[in-house]
């Protein structure tokens, strides 16, 4: 890989691992079709650029978290639990699944389906939480997440492991419909993200490390993705904010249907 297609793919990356447009079937999408061959070690590289926006992004939350769990404070324990707990169901998920879903990454007809799966979702859960803001007396029923929701967010995210399927998107639309607050929602989704992208790393780097990695392409897949995935959450916290979350499903839908379109003429 020279270092061209490794900016290429770290942009990608970037863009489209907080964006709920599924980062996964973008990379397995634009490797298949644009004859782009990187290892299972870059792909490692890829998703720890991005976890690095999240931590730069929510760097004053991560401190206070992790301060707060130091001196035993009660909200800090009780959010990192709920943390922990979205994890438990991500990891049983993934592990279980892990061989269907990797072969999903071969089939763009697979990964068009999913996606289809993750307009749809989109927009109906945007579409719902804007029906209930604009009820009478409507409010926000859970300022943040609890344990029941921490679980159920957890198991979407361990579906999201799908190529196709957006693990933003998935997380943040089911804390929407469960009533979370779009900021908050948008937080835990981007927090509870990262002890399942370390894990992955980990499990997937011990086969990984022995075949070896340029360096200088790895760096500029690293830096492009985490630029990239910092500009992206900003993106999306500004649209969900505004109320334009379902504008990412319409984005999924046409994707998944020119790439259809592609299969069926091949």
């Amino acid at each position: 890989m020279d270092i061209l297609d490794a900016i290429i793919l770290g942009i990608i990356q970037g863009i489209t691992e907080w964006l709920p447009v599924s980062s996964s079937g973008h990379l397995a999408l634009a490797q298949h079709y644009f004859g782009i061959d990187a290892s299972v070690a870059f792909d490692i590289v890829l998703h720890l650029g991005t976890l690095l926006a999240v931590f730069i992004y929510y760097r004053n939350d991560i401190l206070s978290l992790a301060k707060g769990v130091l001196a035993r404070d009660a909200n800090s324990l009780r959010f990192a639990s709920l943390i922990i707990a979205a994890a438990i169901p991500t990891a049983i998920i993934g592990l279980l699944l892990k061989d269907f879903f990797e072969s999903m990454f071969a089939s763009p007809l697979s990964i068009a389906i999913a996606l289809s799966i993750t307009g749809i979702f989109l927009i109906l859960s945007s579409w719902i939480s804007s029906r209930r803001l604009k009820a009478p007396a409507a409010k926000t029923r859970n300022a943040e997440p609890g344990t029941a929701s921490a679980l159920i967010i957890g198991i979407v995210q361990g579906i999201a492991v799908a190529p196709g399927i957006s693990r933003s998107g998935a997380t943040i639309g089911t804390a929407l419909l469960l009533g979370i607050g779009k900021e908050e929602a948008a937080r835990f989704s981007f927090l509870a993200g990262i002890i399942p992208i370390l894990g992955a790393a980990v499990l997937e780097g011990r086969h990984a490390v022995d075949a070896g990695i340029d360096v200088l392409p790895a760096l500029a897949g690293f830096a492009t993705a985490a630029i990239a995935g910092y500009l992206s959450i900003g993106l999306l916290l500004r649209l969900l904010k505004e109320s334009r979350f379902q504008w990412f499903g319409y984005y999924c839908l046409l994707l998944s249907a020119a790439v259809c379109i592609i299969v069926i003429l091949a």
